[in-house]
């Protein structure tokens, strides 16, 4: 298992498994792939985490490919910055990221996850 860093840190310029010839797609997967169950982190977290801090927007169009990625992806764990269902719209239908979540034990109301801030999984500290 990897050692947590601080947010301090200098941020990751190669993914999580250490392989340097990964695109940045899959970079995103391999993180996301890491989030557990119940927990849910942001677009920026994931750039952050993978030293590209301004790059969001290319972490959420990862997501919206992830679906036909394998090994799977749990892209219904990705929120924007303050927990909202942002992504809804690339699932199948547009309440598929709501059940998938509720699957994994993440309440939502409104399109935006309760308790947001006690479920975020911060990918600088965690990996």
């Amino acid at each position: 298992m990897a050692t947590k860093r601080t947010k301090t840190e200098k941020p990751r310029s190669v993914a999580p498994s250490g392989r340097k010839d990964e695109n940045f797609f899959e970079q995103v997967f391999e993180v996301v792939r890491q989030i557990p169950k119940g927990r849910v982190t942001s677009y920026g977290a994931i750039a952050a985490c993978l030293g590209t801090k301004g790059s969001s927007r290319m972490v959420g169009w990862a997501m919206n490919g992830s679906h036909r990625v394998r090994p799977k992806v749990p892209a219904q764990r990705v929120v924007n910055r303050n927990g909202m269902l942002t992504g809804k719209f690339h699932f199948e239908t547009i309440t598929k990221m709501e059940e998938l979540l509720k699957k994994d034990g993440v309440q939502v109301k409104n399109d935006k996850v309760v308790d947001f801030r006690k479920l975020f999984w911060d990918p600088l500290l965690e990996l």
